[in-house]
């Protein structure tokens, strides 16, 4: 049974999204000696913190050291996500962050009692990795505590329960993906409070399936969702320098930690699409010879396409009109049964009833995983016709192994990474650059 109320902060080391254990635990089988460097980018630079909301994030990260995995939790997890595997879940009982050795927080003052934040977080890969969600989601909360305070939580499960309704009335399958923009955790609670009881109140032809946050997912009775983020692809990309290889090695190395069909969403955007579909349409590889050899395969004959493999694909950035048509032409072209298509990039009721009708006329079975539509989206207190604006954060992998790490959005904007980096990786794999949207105002 949900609770009424949360606390502030980040309270479970499960408040996170479940693509991080995932990671974290690939990480751990592939790459745990590596050392990475993440970076804090706020593409809402206008929206500022104070002194106040700074001081209280400074608290709120240091608390981090001292969440650790409850035996409950460790219970959720071998239940709820079996592929986990056991010595993953050995390492998980006695993982601590440690901010004061890998977290620096500073704060600029630019105007009067208003400055930038800025955010390093270096450490081993595997150690690092959890930092992402939390501290998000603690920046948004620092926010909208102490600088932003024109609004209420006044209506929002009733308001999350209307959306719940109409996304199930229009044949929608979807999940809560808001743990990294929402306002506070108690938004969220009472957000998939909402969701959960317009799933059981409607009977439609669309479905909740969960929530990518586990600790919710938990407390909800209802699926942790998720499988793998942009981070998989850009850390292997930056360890081996091999980028026109990458997206088939984190293709490959997912599967020898998961096996087939097991957390099967491809994500295709970390160098652009085209050029993923170029290695999801090869064969699958047999694992790795040894330790020692991660990059080395065993030839065993005739094997089933990635495309084949995974279960899905998901669409992250760009046009999503485009994406289903690209992503139709590349099943059809090469014969290939189509799946499922996730859609996951700034999404709305409107704009998931859309893209569920495109994919399904090309023959997908669409899903939805919608974010800050569902744990950001207020109204002023003071004026309820204008929107409280959320923040557009975002915490992206820098370095790996002392070389930059790049991101090649199906989107210009959401690019990421050392510029020369990314106008070489630009090069080499062929991308070819599209403007989608302003990220200064997605939502």
């Amino acid at each position: 049974m949900a609770t009424t109320s949360m606390p502030e902060g980040v309270f479970s080391l499960l408040d996170t999204d479940l693509y991080k254990l995932t990671m974290q635990c690939a990480v751990l089988k592939y790459y745990s000696t590596v050392d990475v460097e993440y970076t804090f980018t706020n593409r809402t630079p206008i929206m500022k913190l104070n002194q106040a909301a700074f001081q209280w994030l400074q608290e709120q990260v240091a608390k981090l050291a001292d969440l650790t995995l409850l035996p409950r939790e460790l219970q959720f997890l071998r239940k709820s996500c079996p592929y986990l595997p056991e010595e993953y879940l050995v390492y998980l009982q006695s993982f601590h962050l440690r901010p004061a050795d890998q977290v620096i927080l500073s704060f600029q003052p630019t105007d009067g009692d208003l400055g930038d934040l800025d955010i390093q977080i270096k450490g081993k890969w595997v150690e690092t990795i959890l930092y992402e969600i939390p501290l998000l989601a603690l920046i948004s909360e620092a926010y909208f505590k102490f600088v932003d305070t024109d609004w209420t939580h006044d209506g929002q499960e009733e308001l999350a329960y209307a959306k719940g309704v109409a996304l199930i009335k229009a044949g929608c399958v979807f999940s809560d993906f808001g743990s990294r923009r929402r306002r506070d955790s108690h938004t969220q609670d009472r957000v998939i409070s909402g969701l959960v009881r317009a799933s059981k109140d409607v009977a439609g032809p669309g479905k909740l399936l969960g929530t990518s946050n586990v600790y919710m997912a938990m407390d909800h009775g209802i699926a942790p969702i998720g499988t793998v983020a942009h981070e998989w692809y850009m850390g292997i990309g930056a360890i081996s320098d091999k980028y026109e290889d990458t997206n088939e090695l984190a293709m490959k190395f997912w599967l020898d930690t998961f096996g087939n069909g097991v957390l099967g969403t491809a994500l295709t955007d970390t160098f652009g699409t085209p050029n993923f579909f170029q290695a999801f349409k090869k064969p699958t590889r047999r694992r790795r010879r040894s330790a020692a050899e991660p990059d080395a395969f065993i030839d065993a004959g005739p094997q089933p396409a990635y495309a084949e493999v995974f279960t899905g694909i998901r669409q992250d950035s760009g046009d999503p009109r485009e994406y289903v048509k690209l992503a139709s032409a590349f099943y059809e072209e090469n014969r290939f049964p189509k799946q499922a298509i996730v859609f996951s990039d700034s999404l709305t009721v409107d704009k998931c009833i859309e893209y569920d009708a495109l994919a399904k006329a090309h023959g997908f079975q669409p899903s939805f995983g919608v974010g800050t539509f569902f744990t950001n989206d207020f109204r002023r207190k003071s004026e309820p016709g204008t929107k409280s604006r959320p923040l557009n954060i975002v915490i992206k992998l820098s370095k790996a192994s002392g070389a930059p790490a790049v991101k090649l959005s199906d989107d210009t904007g959401k690019n990421s990474g050392n510029k020369e980096k990314v106008e070489e990786v630009k090069r080499r794999v062929g991308y070819t650059s599209h403007t989608w949207a302003s990220e200064a105002s997605r939502w």
